[in-house]
């Protein structure tokens, strides 16, 4: 912090991160307060390609990082906001005092240094920090005034230099041996992996049947209630968990297992059928269940995931609009801890909804499971002292927020309330059948004498205990018996069962795993999440977390060439040491010099030697997984393909039997029976038409992976032939190529929806692969086409293009029909009467209402003022009322295009040799906290 300056008559300057958070939080402040926002962080590190052109060959070239002078980072002020930065800067002008307010982890603390580095204030700074943006929190914050946090700092900074060190180095490699565009990633190419080894598991799964007995049994004053079967003459009845993975009985630890099959169930269940049955135990035993501690963010991913159905990312994104609205505590946590003023807030509530007897006689106390839990100190609570109702916040809460907030209330509320009580009955009864084995049947069932915490909230399950779930929860009737009480069974029939394969991840418990396995923290879930279905690796179908083939190939490559850094235990134990350096127990330059370099005292290999010493990787290894005897699924540059490797001693130039693989196809459902089947049904694959007798090239109609089309063959020039070459395309006795070869590429033509492969003919062939077809020119001299699109079949005038009917027309319409369909103005459409594709209501900056429209390059967001189009890795289902506020705030920070002319850009493109002079102040700022600015 800067030493205290001369004390100004001006305004004190707050700035937090979201224009949002800056109105709520302005409510608070009141008079001599002016609250401004930085939207988001205002500077990372530099690309490398966007370095200045002097520091490019030097040691911050390859990652903008000088790996040897202290892991010293060149950090940058994004482009888009150095307006901004320009603005903050000129309000701290008529400021006496600064006060930074931003969120109150890590990466808080973060952009508060990011902040005070840029702006480089001359007038006193303090550090404000709140968990709830209310009243009373902003009150406590100001009282606990404090300075920068210098071990947060650095352990944030570490987290984003590791982050850059791990991508940097190994995302290179799967570019070379999987795909250009893939990206591994310290927490991304974990939850990836955890995803794809699930799948293998499902993939080695074999089923096993079973079968079992259920009856109805009565009483002898005609209660009756249902039983199924347990033993057979004291064997325990097998079920589903008493299987391997590979469909295998396991050996019991005790006793004996009956596994009946099909004819054993229906054999005993018919000699049941007149059996007496009397009832062999009762057995009683209290029940008590205590409430859900309050929310983590890793909880209330879980709890809305399996409640409301949402993605992390979704719930993230609603979560962040209650806090910064004022409504709930700082959403990125991993302590269940309640303050005082919420527990009282939560007893006192509860007491009066649920009455006294609901609240037990002392506050009740929870501890995280991690010790590490100290992030922002605080469970997710509503906020404030006295917790407003949902009932009272309905009307000014959108529906996604009202649902979140609901959630939230009863989590907290019930975290305070009373153990639910009762008692279970399991009854066991048995009978004798004509064949002579005793059966034994049993029934179990609970019962709640005192509901507690559940009249006001009950946690969710996973999928896979939903069943269960919902017949637990119904209270279990069971009547009052007593040993050798003689029963009647009606209604014994036998079923079967099929063990299930593991269950896959769904988004609550991935997010369960990682945290369980203390991978990243609560702040990394949802973007995890997002960054590997971003990149493809993972699709959801239903809730479920599916991997791609791609993924299998990253997975494999990892573990077989970066095994530690995709170890589930290595992984957490750099979250470990990150908190260490947060805690000021670890230097940030010694911990990464470790990771990077090796530790001499370990002996283990840093990560740059494991790059240098990676050998020869078989890339073909790599993406190829054998499915079947003979058959191979191959990974390849346009997706995954079946393939039949060919025999030793085949000719070069044969090649392989492949089938496409369906991109609906899940990789567990890829048997090897579905493999034979698509190889058996891969349909004709290439089919010879014939020569085109103006070229001298054979003419193939082929089964793409977009569907068929037609091609011809362009063959490459032999030896012999390059031989016959004349005498000047020779040096030094060898082929000279010419200046700038160029290979011919091939002509195509997609088939029209009414062709087929095995019925195209020749001549069609010929004249799908000459479009576009040339009509002639209008009156302007300018061509018209008419040729085959995505869309269909369109005339093509420079850049107007205008659709026609049938794709048969493409070779029947004549110039005066196209000329007359452009003599007609291009219909759009009723453009004005379009009603927006979504509304979020007023921006808090220029109180206009924001809309989504759609523009001629796609969705976009507008208040009537400001526009932006959608960036492409959010959808419109995923845009958020919050989101659209920063992408506005961020084009207004940018200021408007501005536009030249074609003869004043030439004189544009010497500004970056300017740049290195402009930069070089920074560079000799002090080695640890270098930036460009």
């Amino acid at each position: 912090m800067p030493a205290k300056a001369k004390e100004k008559t001006g305004m004190k300057l707050v700035i937090v991160e979201s224009p949002a958070k800056s109105k709520s939080i302005a409510k608070y402040l009141g008079d001599g307060f002016e609250v401004d926002a930085s939207v988001g962080h205002i500077r990372d590190l530099a690309q490398p390609a966007d370095l200045p052109a002097e520091m490019k060959k030097g040691p911050y070239g390859k990652f903008a990082v000088d790996v040897h002078n202290d892991f010293d980072p060149y950090y940058v002020v994004y482009p888009e906001k150095k307006k901004r930065v320009a603005e903050l800067k000129a309000k701290l002008k008529g400021a006496d005092a600064l006060y930074l307010a931003t969120d109150a982890d890590r990466e808080g603390e973060a952009i508060a240094w990011h902040l005070l580095e840029v702006l480089k204030p001359k007038v006193p700074v303090y550090r404000m920090a709140f968990t709830e943006i209310t009243q009373e929190g902003i009150n406590r914050a100001m009282e606990n005034i404090r300075e920068l946090d210098t071990d947060l700092v650095n352990a944030q900074e570490t987290r984003r230099v590791l982050d850059r060190l791990y991508g940097y180095e190994i995302s290179p490699v799967l570019w070379r041996k999987v795909a250009r565009g893939l990206s591994a990633g310290r927490v991304q190419s974990v939850a990836t992996r955890l995803v794809v080894e699930r799948e293998r598991e499902r993939m080695a799964f074999r089923n096993a049947s079973y079968w079992d007995l259920a009856g109805t049994f009565a009483t002898s004053n005609g209660e009756s209630f249902g039983a199924k079967l347990s033993s057979v003459d004291g064997a325990r009845v097998a079920t589903g968990r008493d299987f391997t993975d590979r469909g295998e009985l396991k050996t019991p630890k005790s006793g004996s297992i009956a596994h009946l099959d099909e004819a054993k169930a229906t054999a005993l269940a018919q000699g049941l059928e007149e059996a007496d049955f009397a009832v062999t135990s009762v057995d009683e035993k209290p029940y008590t269940r205590r409430p859900a501690a309050p929310f983590t963010t890793s909880t209330l991913q879980q709890e809305a995931s399996r409640k409301l159905r949402w993605s992390s990312k979704s719930t993230m994104q609603v979560a962040q609009r209650l806090y910064e609205n004022g409504y709930i505590t700082y959403m990125r946590t991993d302590s269940v801890f309640l303050s005082n003023e919420a527990v009282n807030a939560a007893r006192k509530q509860a007491a009066e909804l649920y009455g006294s007897e609901s609240v037990p006689a002392s506050p009740r106390l929870y501890k995280a499971k991690s010790g590490a839990a100290q992030e922002a100190h605080e469970a997710i609570r509503p906020a404030g002292d006295s917790f407003r109702r949902p009932a009272t916040v309905r009307a000014q809460l959108s529906g996604d927020e009202f649902k979140l907030y609901e959630l939230i209330w009863k989590r907290t509320v019930a975290s305070q309330m009373a153990d639910a009580k009762g008692f279970t009955a399991t009854i066991k009864l048995a009978g004798e059948s004509t064949t002579g084995q005793v059966a034994e049947f049993s029934a179990s069932g609970t019962v709640i004498t005192f509901r507690g915490f559940m009249s006001a909230y009950e946690e969710g399950r996973d999928a896979a205990r939903e069943a269960e779930a919902a017949v637990a929860a119904e209270d279990a009737r069971l009547p009052q018996l007593k040993v050798s009480d003689a029963l009647a069974g009606t209604g014994i029939d036998a079923s079967g069962h099929t063990t299930s394969p593991p269950a896959r991840y769904t988004e609550a418990s991935i997010v369960a795993e990682l945290e369980a396995r203390e991978i990243g923290r609560p702040s990394t879930f949802a973007p995890t999440i997002s960054t590997i279905m971003d990149r493809g690796y993972v699709t959801k179908r239903g809730g479920a977390l599916v991997p791609s083939w791609v993924a299998f190939s990253v997975v494999r490559l990892l573990e077989e060439h970066f095994g530690k850094y995709v170890d589930y235990d290595f992984t957490a134990r750099l979250e470990d040491d990150l908190d260490e350096i947060a805690h000021g127990q670890k230097g940030r330059s010694a911990w990464l010099k470790d990771f990077y370099f090796g530790s001499a005292e370990s002996g283990e290999a840093g990560l740059e030697s494991v790059v240098n010493n990676l050998g020869d990787i078989d890339a073909r290894a790599i993406n190829s997984i054998d499915i079947a005897p003979g058959i191979v699924l191959r990974v390849g540059k346009f997706g995954p393909y079946l393939e039949k490797p060919l025999p030793a001693g085949a000719p070069e130039d044969t090649t392989p039997e492949r089938a496409n693989v369906p991109e609906d196809l899940a990789p567990d459902e890829l048997t090897a029976e579905k493999a034979i089947e698509l190889m058996e049904n891969q349909g004709p694959g290439e089919i010879v038409l014939g020569i085109d007798d103006q070229t001298g090239r054979t003419i193939v109609a082929k089964e793409g992976r977009y569907g068929a089309y037609v091609t011809e063959v362009i063959v490459e020039p032999t030896a012999e032939e390059l031989a016959a070459l004349p005498v000047e395309y020779y040096k030094n006795g060898k082929p000279k190529p010419p200046k700038k070869p160029v290979k011919a590429k091939p002509r195509t033509g997609s088939l029209f929806k009414t062709m087929s492969v095995e019925t195209v003919t020749l001549e069609e062939a010929l004249r799908l692969i000459s479009l576009p077809r040339v009509l002639g020119v209008d009156a302007e001299g300018v061509e018209i086409t008419v040729q085959n699109g995505r869309f269909g079949p369109y005339l093509k005038k420079g850049t107007d293009s205008r659709s026609i009917g049938t794709e048969e027309e493409i070779f029947t319409i004549t110039l005066e029909e196209a000329l007359e369909i452009y003599s007609t103005p291009k219909v759009r459409g009723a453009r004005a009467a379009v009603p927006p594709l979504a509304e979020f209501g007023v921006d808090p900056v220029s109180e206009k209402n924001i809309v989504v429209k759609e523009g001629r390059f796609g969705a976009y967001i507008t208040d009537g003022v400001t526009n932006i189009t959608i960036p492409r890795d959010t959808t419109l289902e995923e845009l958020t009322r919050e989101r659209a506020i920063e992408l506005l705030a961020d084009k207004r920070a940018r200021g408007p295009v501005k536009r030249s002319s074609a003869a004043k850009k030439a004189p544009v493109k010497k500004a970056p040799a300017k740049k290195p002079a402009a930069k070089k102040a920074p560079a000799k700022k002090p080695a640890a906290k270098k930036t460009g600015n």
